[in-house]
């Protein structure tokens, strides 16, 4: 009986050898790792010191990837399907990242219906959450104001009864009907950023409003600053004017085939345009839609030089930051370098020192503000759509656009990203040797941007990992570690607030549109929210 029974229990060991020698050194692998971490020495002052972690385990990692991962699909009228995913990983407790998408179908009295625009932002908050929390519930409902304005504006200009009599005299055989205001890439990309900029004066006027309807009499005689610090709009006006956000907005117009990318800081927006090459395989051409908008950008360094006096030059920009601080060169808020001195001595005294959360002093260089702005660039391109008569479309088609924030950048390049993203969509699953993705999705160059960024980026050799269906989740899977998964577990094991040293919060959105017949492009089809 023995005997019969020792052959079929030696294969199973001699099978097993390998998955066993792998069980045994996975698991007496050393759980915890060191790091050096900033924390506060016995003096008050920061110093650097080791710290140990735990390795967390990798169903808890996988859990938090795809917590936020959500996927939406949309059949217009006109028959596009847009397929856009969305998703993010903190870094800060809580995050300061945020992010908004919506459709907006265009009135019937519109002149240029049918068709929709479609909005996707996303927000990248620094010195708390409050102002991109803030940008992701208005930022969108005050660009698409400012849009409607040029249809209400076309309207009253066509209307006058002195435009219709000079229509009558000067109109000719040859004449044509002159174009909607909406179908000129440069008032749209004006009405973005005066849309843009409103609401970040917004931001930062409404505590002086709070203020100023609470003087009373004796104040203005005594010259004294009334303490509102319990006013119900006291941390609600302040908190989203002091802290700060970067944002970065696509727009899509479907009835005009326009895209717009406004960015405000150093969020990036880029595409990939499949186009076929010469062996007939194809390849994605990388576009890149938006520049970093750092000191290390010289045409943010030349603009904020030429906005101060020449006696600020040498320091106006230091390290790429502004005043050596903050590295976004344009965002929402950050009102200690745009207000003046005395407004945040006397703001800061009447609704934040009595909460014992007083602002932060300026930099010791401030002198003549404001040092940024919220005014956005704005990229204009031509997109194309599906034919209704069914044939190809005869432009070459910007097939996917990823919007995201600099956590990411941070990690990945500009041709990984776009390589990652088509290699997801032709179907590619699990490991992947990094050596061999660019032969497996060929790229090529196209617009490339300015990198405004000290990229840190990762390993050059080492496996990606094709293991989500999101294709956001996916992207940031694999700028934390892809493949390599005790990277990908050390990374994402170090808690807040240590982890920022190592890793910056991440947001991504991808949209992707289906045209002609090539129906390799796919993301998801069904709305999902992955949860714990």
């Amino acid at each position: 009986m023995l005997r019969r029974a020792w052959k079929p229990v030696a294969a199973t060991v001699a099978i097993g050898g390998p998955a066993y020698y792998t069980y045994k050194t996975y698991y007496s692998a050393p759980q915890t790792f060191d790091i050096p971490v900033r924390v506060k020495g016995p003096s008050g002052k920061s110093e650097m010191s080791t710290r140990t972690f735990s390795l967390l385990p990798m169903k808890e990692l996988e859990a938090r990837i795809r917590q936020n991962a959500t996927a939406e699909s949309h059949v217009r009228p006109d028959g596009t399907t847009w397929k856009y995913t969305t998703a993010n990983l903190a870094s800060n407790d809580p995050i300061e990242d945020a992010h908004a998408s919506q459709i907006i179908s265009r009135d019937e009295t519109d002149p240029s219906a049918p068709g929709d625009y479609l909005f996707f932002t996303v927000m990248d908050g620094h010195g708390g959450y409050e102002t991109s929390r803030l940008l992701s519930r208005v930022l969108i409902q005050g660009v698409a104001l400012e849009l409607s304005a040029l249809h209400t504006d076309a309207k009253a200009s066509s209307s006058g009864l002195l435009d219709r009599i000079k229509s009558l005299l000067w109109l000719s055989p040859s004449s044509t009907v002159k174009a909607p205001l909406d179908a000129d890439p440069t008032r749209v990309s004006q009405a973005i950023q005066q849309a843009f900029t409103k609401l970040d004066a917004e931001l930062l006027q409404t505590p002086l409003r709070i203020l100023a309807n609470n003087l009373a009499s004796e104040h203005w005689k005594n010259k004294t600053i009334p303490d509102l610090s319990q006013h119900p709009l006291a941390l609600t006006s302040m908190l989203p004017a002091i802290s700060g956000s970067c944002a970065l907005m696509a727009v899509f117009d479907t009835a005009h085939r326009d895209l717009y990318v406004a960015c405000t800081g150093d969020s990036r927006a880029v595409a990939g345009v499949w186009e076929t090459s010469a062996d007939g395989k194809g390849q994605w051409r990388i576009e890149v839609l938006s520049e970093d908008q750092t000191g290390r950008n010289p045409s943010e360094l030349a603009r904020v030089r030429s906005e101060h006096p020449k006696d600020e030059e040498d320091y106006v920009i230091r390290e790429g930051r502004i005043l050596g601080g903050l590295e976004p060169s344009r965002a929402f808020g950050d009102a200690r370098y745009k207000w003046p001195l005395e407004v945040q001595e006397v703001l800061n005294q009447a609704f934040m020192v009595g909460n014992g959360k007083p602002m932060r002093q300026p930099p010791s260089l401030f002198k003549t503000p404001p040092y940024v702005t919220a005014c956005p660039v704005v990229t204009h391109r031509k997109m194309s759509l599906p034919s209704t008569s069914g044939s190809q479309p005869a432009e070459k088609t910007i097939r996917f656009l990823v919007l995201a924030t600099d956590g990411l950048w941070d990690q990945l390049s500009n041709d990984e990203v776009v390589s990652l993203v088509g290699g997801h969509l032709s179907g590619l699953k699990g490991p992947v040797p990094k050596s061999a993705l660019p032969n497996l999705v060929p790229t090529t160059s196209g617009s490339q941007g300015v990198n405004g960024k000290n990229k840190r980026g990762g390993p050059k050799e080492g496996l990606w990992a094709f293991a989500d269906e999101n294709v956001s989740a996916h992207l940031i899977r694999n700028a934390f570690g892809g493949g390599e998964e005790m990277a990908l577990r050390r990374l994402l094991s170090i808690p807040a607030p240590h982890s920022r040293r190592y890793r910056d919060d991440v947001t991504v959105t991808v949209v992707c549109w289906e045209d002609g017949n090539e129906s390799q492009a796919k993301i998801v089809t069904e709305k999902l929210k992955s949860k714990l």
